[in-house]
């Protein structure tokens, strides 16, 4: 537990009212950033490919037939598809209904709680996922300062929580490790090193060379053995960047706890969803979870097992 010094308790008040801003900011980047990445990458593959897009005005109006024009060329302009919401300029509104929402319904976790989860505007639903990555957020943030205090390690640790939570989001939803984050994470993570905040420039190397290359083996062992996917690239990136981040001795616990978390959490989801084994699992917000737990609790965890765990 870190020592507070003279902030106490409203360092940590403060700490858990800045997670929950930052976590209604997360709610949008787990939301906007799939749909953008994949326009991106539609886009890249249509010039790649020399299709390019049409005009505006060639698109078919909705009224227009849908036929086929066999006459049409198969390198054939693809129509023009319009963007997806920026995450940063983009206003919040509502997905069904489009209104835009005002500052009243934007207040994290309370609008949830004041509307009874349901838009103002047209009464639809609103996701239970906005106001559990808002408390997640506030949670966190208010561990991480908890057990840091008031420096730049809880600065970082930060920055690493909201990321992982960021990512975890994505991966359960679309089963995508966004380069955007993981390998800007990566990066930050060695460069940490050279202060350094929690590992040594060595070990911060051997940490992300050791995760990469970790799951990486396992890949390829697992697909040679059943001719399957077991996991994709992203995981290998990041348990990368948590090894960058916090030292080739964190590996195994986060490989670890993640392999338990996932067990029970994975049997859990298939249950509610009434879904078999077979039903594929993102397993990045297990990593992500691991990766979390590692960095606040790390220390204690090893000295436990180091004090009660077998002997050899």
């Amino acid at each position: 537990m870190g020592d507070l010094y003279l902030e106490g308790w409203p360092l940590l008040a403060v700490a858990s009212l800045f997670g929950l801003i930052v976590g209604s900011f997360l709610n949008v980047v787990i939301l906007r950033l799939p749909p953008r990445l994949m326009h991106e990458w539609r886009a890249q593959s249509r010039e790649f490919l020399g299709l390019g897009t049409a005009p505006a005005e060639a698109q078919p109006s909705s009224e227009a037939t849908t036929t086929p024009d066999p006459s049409a060329s198969d390198n054939s302009p693809a129509p023009a598809e319009t963007p997806p919401p920026d995450i940063v300029f983009v206003s919040s509104h509502c997905p069904v209904c489009k209104h835009a929402l005002s500052p009243l319904d934007n207040i994290p976790l309370v609008s949830w709680l004041v509307l009874g989860g349901r838009c103002r505007y047209c009464k639809t639903p609103i996701s239970i996922q906005y106001p559990l990555i808002e408390a997640l957020s506030a949670f966190a943030a208010f561990v991480v300062v908890w057990q840091f205090g008031f420096t730049l390690q809880a600065a970082a640790a930060l920055a690493l929580t909201f990321c992982l939570i960021a990512l975890a989001g994505i991966d359960f939803h679309t089963q995508l490790l966004p380069d955007n984050i993981t390998v800007p994470l990566l990066w930050v993570g060695l460069l940490l090193s050279l202060i350094p905040v929690f590992a040594t420039p060595s070990s911060a190397i051997l940490g992300a060379v050791i995760g990469y290359l970790s799951l990486w083996s396992v890949y390829w062992a697992f697909k040679l053995l059943t001719g399957k996917e077991g996991m994709g690239y992203g995981d290998f990136k990041l348990l990368a960047a948590l090894g960058a981040w916090l030292g080739p001795v964190s590996l195994l616990p986060i490989i670890l706890i993640s392999s338990l978390v996932g067990a029970i959490l994975g049997m859990l989801i298939l249950y509610f969803r009434g879904q078999d084994r077979s039903t594929p699992i993102p397993f990045g917000p297990f990593i992500a979870i691991a990766g979390w737990i590692y960095l606040v609790a790390g220390q204690r965890l090893t000295a436990t097992f180091l004090q009660y765990g077998p002997t050899w």
